[in-house]
């Protein structure tokens, strides 16, 4: 058994406090942090460490972005993605390794895929096609896979009617317009991916993991959105034993506006 976790962050060394309440009160045997904000000089790997999360692969940069991917158990970085094109640290892919003889059991590529800007015309909003092409450039690189893999992370994209809180509401908003969910079914087609979360949370349910920060009280509107997702190629999906989300990490001090997502598989 083996349990992933992905969550971003919004800041590790700000909310290391939480980092560390999330990993003493749920114990996954792997994390992936996504907006990091940090320079990998500047994690907080020794503090991880002493919870025994000692194998550490960061991709930081200054102020902005940036992914780590922390865990109990052995691993190897083996890919750093630019799929922004630009040098922004936004993945770091690592191979999990059985203890006894340093096999590889599975591939985790850690992402932060970008927002997008406020207006999804590429004509007018550079960033709107920024994600655009980082989208593409994932599948391109999704139909070369040859490992199991899974794929987790902040992919700022709500595909289902049941990942908002207003589907009409929110068809030209950024994250949940039908030309990027067009654009996330083309990376999911070209290796096959199973959306882990859906197998377990069943579409029509509610399902959300992020609520803006401009809604004080994130519960009363329930204003929000699936952005984030935990993905695996179709072989590791059917071990997949487990999934859950941690809600109320959105109501602790000083949070996130995302929260943790976690699976379960029996490898």
């Amino acid at each position: 058994m083996i349990s992933i976790a992905t969550w971003n962050i919004n800041s590790v060394r700000l909310r290391l406090p939480q980092v560390e309440r999330f990993l003493t009160e749920h114990s996954p045997d792997v994390l992936c942090l996504q907006e990091i904000k940090c320079q990998e000089h500047q994690f907080p790997a020794d503090a991880l460490a002493k919870l025994g999360y000692e194998h550490i692969a960061v991709h930081g940069q200054k102020g902005y972005h940036g992914v780590a991917t922390i865990s109990r158990v052995p691993l190897r970085e083996y890919s750093r993605h630019d799929w922004q094109a630009n040098g922004e640290a936004r993945h770091v892919g690592v191979e999990l390794l059985d203890a006894p003889d340093g096999k590889a059991m599975m591939c985790l590529d850690n992402v932060y895929v970008p927002a997008g800007g406020d207006v999804p015309d590429r004509e007018v909003n550079a960033k709107f096609g920024q994600k655009l092409d980082f989208l593409a450039r994932m599948t391109d690189w999704a139909g070369s896979i040859e490992q199991p893999t899974m794929i987790v992370g902040d992919f700022n994209i709500a595909p289902l009617e049941s990942d908002v809180w207003g589907h009409k509401q929110l068809l030209k908003v950024v994250s949940h317009t039908p030309l990027e969910v067009d654009t996330l079914d083309k990376f999911k087609a070209a290796h096959d991916w199973v959306d882990v979360g859906r197998e377990f949370i069943k579409d029509p349910e509610r399902y959300y993991s992020w609520w803006s920060y401009r809604s004080p009280d994130y519960r009363k509107n329930d204003r929000g959105r699936r952005l984030d997702h935990m993905w695996a190629s179709p072989a590791l999906a059917a071990k997949a034993s487990g999934h859950r989300i941690v809600e109320d990490a959105r109501s602790w001090e000083k949070p996130s506006d995302h929260i943790p997502l976690i699976t379960e598989f029996s490898l």
